[in-house]
């Protein structure tokens, strides 16, 4: 096994078999591979992002467009192959997507570890405000500024 990975880049075509796999292995069932193609299906997927280590597909990040607020995005599903699990893969590439939303002005959305999103550039204080279908306290922000906006999130449709 390589010491690391390749640098964070977009998904290229035919590499979906491989995210899918990822995916399945990194969360154990089919669940987020199947998030993913219903995205995708409907042209909410905005952005697909890997990591490869000898040409094999070990990290993925998939950026989608939120319903609502305009023009935010929320970062889903995130995941590391378990063989790289441990490694600082996953907080490298998370950190350079919230890096990407700051010097864009791009707002985005994450669900899930506080402790982990923190570290990587996310914000849970800047999503106090936010109302949301899925619990506030595991949900953060990364983009410009530091405001704390008070917005009601609405989730592309595949994510039920």
């Amino acid at each position: 096994m390589p010491l690391s990975p390749d640098f964070l880049r977009e998904m290229r075509p035919g590499e979906e078999a491989q995210v899918e796999a990822l995916l399945t292995a990194a969360f154990g069932g089919p669940e987020e591979a199947a998030l993913v193609r219903a995205l995708r299906k409907a042209g909410d997927m905005v952005g697909e992002q890997v990591m490869t280590a000898e040409g094999a597909v070990i990290a993925y990040a998939g950026l989608s467009r939120m319903v609502a607020p305009k023009g935010w995005l929320c970062l889903a599903p995130v995941a590391v192959h378990p063989d790289w699990q441990g490694r600082r893969v996953g907080k490298r590439m998370v950190g350079l997507i919230a890096e990407w939303a700051r010097l864009s002005g791009r707002t985005v959305v994450v669900l899930g570890q506080v402790d982990f999103y923190s570290k990587a550039g996310f914000s849970a204080a800047r999503a106090a405000r936010l109302t949301s279908p899925y619990p506030v306290e595991h949900t953060l922000l990364a983009g410009p500024g530091d405001t704390v906006p008070a917005e009601t999130l609405v989730y592309p449709r595949a994510f039920g």
